[in-house]
């Protein structure tokens, strides 16, 4: 078998058949104007091709005509196009990735390389595509029941905790890692993190390599997940790096699978305050978790006791004791100036001792 039959063969099979049409002729055969099936493969980060380039097949042809049937029905508007079609592109892309380095180091330990990686291409895909749907239809359902009852009327923002978890001395200490050991380090990082969001019904929305960026709607739960990491984290006997995490509490947009907002700046900025091995919280998470969110009133000047009842705390940040509340101690910390805000407020939260 020459070495470029299994390529071909493999292009074939995942294409569904050998390419006989230019990107013209699919545009054509599409309904669809050139510019614009340009610009959706653009934002797909499919290469570009060449006019008399024969690199597609009769599926491309009926890809982009569903492509467009979305454009025309809304789904794909001009405001979420964009930003929506390159969600998809990077998802993809990086899925393929891992799955393709996955088959070529199984083909690579087999005495007949080029064969086995047809082989594996031609048993796994079919069954991967069925798990990708499956998995793909499982959250979105979760979604849809989470979203749709508060479609009428409502914006992309709501009330919910957000997070971020991250390791402690990650330059540093990969600098000393073999690139197995930091592999390694990272996956045990992201799928125990993982597993415990989604055990308390927090989401996670993004790994970024030493961060994980989680949400739930519950603080307690956000709060839950951070305190059980950390605590993993400085236990000389668990693989589970040491960590430092962050969680605020209020108003977050949600658009595309990711959160913006001040909520989740305010979230960032806490872990990069935390010292290792803690857990800080923001005022409203704060708030939250323990209903001290009435108005004080004001002082016979006119000046609000909140107001006043901040400076005091600010004096005596460095003497005050843990306050007990649900099982968590918080103890307040003194107002701090970080990128974006003058005067962070945050909160060092731990669990309660249980009495014995």
């Amino acid at each position: 078998m020459g070495e470029d039959v299994p390529l071909d063969d493999i292009e074939r099979f995942l294409l569904g058949a050998r390419p006989t049409l230019t990107r013209v002729e699919v545009a054509d055969q599409a309904g669809v104007p050139l510019e614009l099936a340009e610009e959706l493969w653009g934002q797909l980060g499919f290469a570009r091709t060449a006019d008399d380039d024969v690199a597609f097949t009769t599926h491309d042809v009926e890809a982009l005509r569903r492509t467009a049937e979305l454009v025309s029905l809304g789904i794909l508007g001009s405001g979420s196009q964009a930003a929506l079609v390159r969600t998809w592109g990077r998802s993809y892309a990086r899925l393929a990735e891992w799955q393709a380095e996955l088959l070529a180091g199984l083909a690579l330990a087999d005495d007949h390389p080029e064969q086995a990686i047809v082989d594996l291409v031609r048993e796994v895909t079919p069954r991967v595509e069925e798990l990708q749907d499956y998995v793909w239809r499982r959250h979105l359902a979760s979604a849809a029941q989470r979203l749709l009852p508060a479609v009428e009327g409502s914006a992309e923002a709501s009330r919910m905790s957000v997070a971020f978890t991250d390791i402690v001395g990650y330059t540093s200490r990969s600098k000393n890692l073999t690139e197995a050991e930091l592999v390694d380090l990272v996956e045990t990082f992201e799928d125990e993190t993982t597993r415990a969001v989604v055990a308390v019904g927090g989401r996670v929305i993004k790994t970024i390599g030493d961060e994980v960026l989680y949400v739930a709607d519950d603080p307690s739960a956000a709060v839950e997940v951070a305190l059980s990491l950390t605590a993993r984290g400085e236990d000389d006997d668990d693989p589970f790096p040491r960590v430092r995490a962050g969680v605020a509490h209020g108003e977050v947009t949600s658009r595309l699978g990711d959160v913006f907002g001040p909520t989740v700046n305010i979230a960032s900025r806490l872990t990069s305050l935390a010292r290792p091995g803690a857990v800080l919280v923001d005022r409203g998470a704060f708030e939250a978790l323990t209903g001290s969110d009435d108005d004080p009133g004001t002082a016979p000047d006119g000046t609000p006791l909140a107001k006043l009842l901040d400076r005091a705390a600010d004096e005596l940040a460095d003497l005050s004791p843990y306050a007990e509340h649900g099982g968590l101690k918080f103890r307040r910390l003194r107002r701090t100036s970080v990128k974006g805000y003058r005067a962070l407020e945050p909160w060092v939260v731990r669990r309660a001792k249980r009495p014995s």
